[in-house]
């Protein structure tokens, strides 16, 4: 089957299929790994230390890959300034950027009168509503069965997708639970024009920041195996399940403020678990699409596999009458 969707065209890609920003995790060899396979890879900026640093992993990513990528801003989260981080992705005309996290104006206004393709995260009808009135080149709809920070209510990518797509003209992707062709296919029939990927492409080679624990504890994973905290912050955000998370939860369920559990849910914490398999002394995000992960293949096997399966189901659905 062809898979020429606006989102294809948007963004000169092949497949509609996009990397995450996975804090942490995706730097070059992941985002070109994506980007050679046919979708779209992402660079996550706000985890590097400084502007420099980010120039240096797109220039490393540029000698990867000669297909496009983008640069994820997860803004919001950590409070630190991102104006000089968007600057940079500007100056070595990087072709799309994505902002999740918070408010994305800041960053759209930046980027207002520059030939880059702009997504927002959004996680509510409304958010996509405004995301199109800002500027915004499409929006990735996550419902809760997300990995990461997700929206403040419990909805489902099986009803926030077709609701987001019946109320925006812009082109609509859809995250949260998808990790195959079915997947696939599944936001395409909700209206989606493709899909994004994020805990999926943790369990891959080229994802080589992730300690092997981590990505044990994902193929491991069963349905119940993934959690949502940091609900009475108001940033909830999935993980999988360890003593860690249930830590968390004890302290939450005490009403203790950022204060008490400051330390519980800091990027350290988190990179303790996925740079060091410290699983009893840290956290690792993860959708709930892990219960369906049980391989570590190379990224292009996945997108490939991904692909045939679902022209089989395509093929499937053709021949019903």
């Amino acid at each position: 089957m062809g898979w020429n969707t606006r989102i294809t065209k948007l963004l000169n890609i092949d497949y509609p299929i996009i990397q995450g920003g996975l804090a942490y995790l995706a730097y070059a060899d992941l985002a070109a790994a994506v980007s050679n396979a046919g979708g779209l890879g992402q660079i996550t900026a706000m985890s590097l230390p400084n502007p420099e640093s980010l120039r240096e992993e797109i220039k490393r990513l540029k000698t990867m890959t000669s297909k496009p990528f983008g640069v994820n801003y997860a803004i919001g989260q950590h409070g630190r300034p991102f104006e000089q981080m968007v600057e940079v992705a500007v100056e070595e005309e990087v072709p799309v950027i994505s902002v999740t996290g918070g408010n994305p104006q800041g960053v759209l206004d930046l980027i207002a009168d520059h030939p880059i393709k702009k997504l927002v995260l959004v996680a509510s009808r409304r958010q996509a509503e405004k995301a199109e009135e800002l500027g915004a080149d499409a929006v990735m709809v996550v419902g809760q069965e997300g990995g990461g920070h997700l929206g403040r209510s419990d909805v489902g990518t099986f009803v926030l997708t077709p609701k987001v797509v019946d109320h925006v003209s812009i082109p609509v992707i859809a995250s949260g639970g998808i990790v195959d062709g079915k997947g696939l296919m599944a936001g395409l029939a909700l209206g989606a024009e493709g899909i994004e990927m994020g805990t999926r492409f943790i369990a891959t080679e080229e994802c080589v920041d992730a300690h092997a624990i981590y990505k044990q504890a994902i193929l491991d994973a069963d349905e119940n195996a993934t959690v949502v905290i940091k609900r009475t912050l108001g940033s909830p955000a999935r993980a999988l399940k360890n003593s860690w998370t249930d830590q968390i939860l004890e302290k939450e369920a005490l009403e203790a403020g950022y204060e008490s559990i400051g330390n519980y849910i800091s990027g350290e914490a988190n990179k303790r678990f996925i740079y060091d398999g410290k699983a009893t002394q840290g956290f690792g995000w993860a959708g709930q699409g892990s219960a369906r992960i049980h391989d570590s293949p190379s990224v292009n096997t996945l997108i490939q596999s991904m692909i045939l399966e679902a022209e089989d189901i395509q093929k499937k659905w053709s021949n019903v009458r």
